[in-house]
């Protein structure tokens, strides 16, 4: 099982309003320079938010929904930090999630 975390808000929050594919970009590179494999996806519409566990989530959500994905919760609970209106939480699952 992988277990992963995330930060979910309105896809208009994500993609309009908070510099997120700023941040996502330096934490990239600075995976890059020190040689440390991605471990964070951003998805449009994650189909996780339809587990029963995160159904309390999911009420808050209007229409469609982005999220960061990571196996880091660090990551997550400085991006919670960084932009503010996000969601958290985790979930586990038998499926690796990949870029490709």
């Amino acid at each position: 099982m992988y277990n992963y975390y995330f930060a979910i808000a309105s896809e208009n929050f994500l993609v309009n309003e908070e510099p997120v594919e700023e941040i996502l970009r330096e934490r990239t590179n600075y995976y890059k320079s020190i040689n440390k494999d991605i471990d964070f996806w951003f998805i449009l519409n994650p189909t996780f938010i339809n587990m029963p566990n995160l159904k309390h989530i999911k009420t808050h959500l209007n229409g469609s929904s982005a999220a960061i994905i990571s196996f880091d919760k660090q990551f997550i609970q400085w991006l919670k930090l960084r932009i503010g209106f996000v969601a958290t939480g985790n979930f586990q699952s038998k499926k690796l999630l990949t870029n490709e």
